[in-house]
This record gives structure tokens, C-alpha cells and sequence, in this order.
């Protein structure tokens, strides 16, 4: 979430990790609620994040490609994208580890990439979370057991297990190239991309770009007072012009506005 000081003002955000049975395919149970006066709306910007969700949504929510209440599959947005919130309503869902969801069903990640579909026709057993609790800790138990479920109905991935390798060597922040993160995964360019496309959804480089980003915002998220040229080449940038189009691109303005602003911006 951008702007995570705005957001606490207007929604009530909550998280828990998996069950033990759902961690090597969901990072988290998270779930958002609102309760806003008439008239008034709230938009919450999301950086993308190299993962899908399935989500319970209710109430007075729009967000890019789901525009109605019901249960949702979104796959990887590779822009930022905004869930305007009105009156009363809420959400309540898992967030995958990349790839996780696509181990879990074998729809390619591919063909939800910027888009999200009703979780009929991809999720088995979509039908028992309609009336989930819109809390994170209340319904953890009942969307842990499904992926746990849909886990023991098929046999063990391989091509997860390459990605989960992926995403661990991209935790390192002085990795900044595609072919530098092929060699470490001992598989060339060329199979790094068919894999990511199948279980993730985008290239190595979207991913690669992404958590440079990702650092960026985080830092100054986090109250960083120091140069934005240090703050550009720590995270991977040699030229702070690329990094401030990069950063502008993504998150809709600069990163000097962006770390100047206000809690009313």
C-alpha cells in the first residue's frame, strides 16, 4: 500500500500468517474493512506485488479489473492499481507466494496477469468462503483448509520449487541483473522466462525491477532522511533521472514528493 499513514485513517487493515498446512503456498491471510460516512470515498494505491490472491469481497468496493462484490482470483497487475472504497464493505483473502497459485491449480499464471476472474471455474471449493467473516484471524482457518485441500489433491511441482529458489536469490538486494539471477539458478535466460511466465505471471526483469522498487518505497515509507542519489544507487540505479521516471511511473508521482507529503495528500 502506498501512503500507509492515509490508508490507516479511512480502512482497518488486518494480517496473520498461514496455517502450517498453507505456508509453502500462502505468504498471508490479510483482510481490509471500512465503514466510511455518505458522500465519502477512499482510494487505496497498490504497488504490485509478484503474487495472486484469492479475495471475499463485500460491500462498496472498485478496484481495476473487479468492479462487484464476490470471490476473486487476481492474478500479477504490472502497474499500480487503485480500490476505491465507499460506504461499508470489506475484504478478506490470501496472498500467494509467487507461483503458489498456479502449483495449487495449474491455471497458468499467464492468463491472469492484469485481470481478475471469478474464482468459479479455478477454485474448486470457492463456493464455502461467500460468507467468510471479513477479518483476517477470524477466517484464516476456513481459507487455510481449502488450500491445504486443493495442496493434497496434486502431486508435488518442481517447476515451484525453481521458483521459490527465484524468489530467494531476488531477496538480495545487489542483484540487479536477469542474466546475474539466471546463473544463480543454474538455468539459462531463456528457461527463467518460460518459467516465471507459467507460475508468475511476468518476466524476470518486471520481477527484478519490481523489488528494487519495492525497497525504494519501503525506505521512504519508513522516514529516510538521506539524499534521493544515495537512496537510488543503493537500490541497484546508477543514473537518479532513471530512478525518479522509474519511481514516477509506478507509484504517480516523485520520489521527492513522495517522501515530502503530507497525511492529506
Amino acid at each position: 500500500m502506498l501512503r500507509p499513514e492515509e490508508m490507516a485513517r479511512h480502512v482497518t487493515f488486518d494480517e496473520c500468517p498461514p496455517t502450517p498446512g498453507a505456508a509453502p503456498w500462502v505468504e498471508r491471510v490479510w483482510s481490509v474493512s471500512w465503514d466510511l460516512p455518505d458522500g465519502v470515498e477512499h482510494v487505496n494505491s497498490i504497488v504490485p506485488h509478484p503474487s495472486a490472491s484469492l479475495t471475499v469481497e463485500r460491500g462498496q468496493v472498485d478496484r481495476d479489473a473487479a468492479h462487484e462484490p464476490g470471490v476473486w482470483v487476481t492474478g500479477v497487475m504490472t502497474q499500480r492499481f487503485d480500490a476505491v472504497c465507499r460506504g461499508r464493505g470489506g475484504v478478506v483473502g490470501v496472498k500467494f507466494h509467487p507461483g503458489g497459485f498456479t502449483a495449487l491449480t495449474g491455471v497458468a499464471a499467464a492468463d491472469l496477469t492484469d485481470r481478475s476472474a471469478p474464482a468459479a471455474g479455478l477454485v474448486p471449493g470457492w463456493e464455502a468462503l461467500v460468507d467468510l467473516p471479513l477479518d483476517a484471524h477470524a477466517s484464516a482457518e476456513a481459507l487455510c483448509r481449502l488450500v491445504e485441500t486443493l495442496a493434497g489433491a496434486r502431486e508435488p511441482d518442481p517447476g515451484y520449487r525453481q521458483v521459490t529458489e527465484v524468489v530467494r536469490h531476488l531477496q538480495d538486494p545487489s542483484l540487479t541483473r536477469v542474466d546475474d539471477l539466471a546463473a544463480r539458478c543454474g538455468i539459462s535466460v531463456r528457461a527463467l522466462q518460460r518459467l516465471l511466465r507459467r507460475y508468475v505471471g511476468v518476466g524476470p526483469k518486471w520481477m527484478v525491477a519490481r523489488r528494487r522498487l519495492h525497497d525504494a518505497v519501503a525506505t521512504l515509507d519508513d522516514g529516510y532522511a538521506g539524499s534521493l542519489a544515495d537512496l537510488a544507487a543503493s537500490a541497484g540505479w546508477y543514473d537518479q533521472n532513471q530512478f525518479a521516471r522509474d519511481f514516477a511511473a509506478l507509484v504517480g508521482t516523485t520520489p521527492s514528493a513522495y517522501r515530502d507529503r503530507t497525511p492529506s495528500d
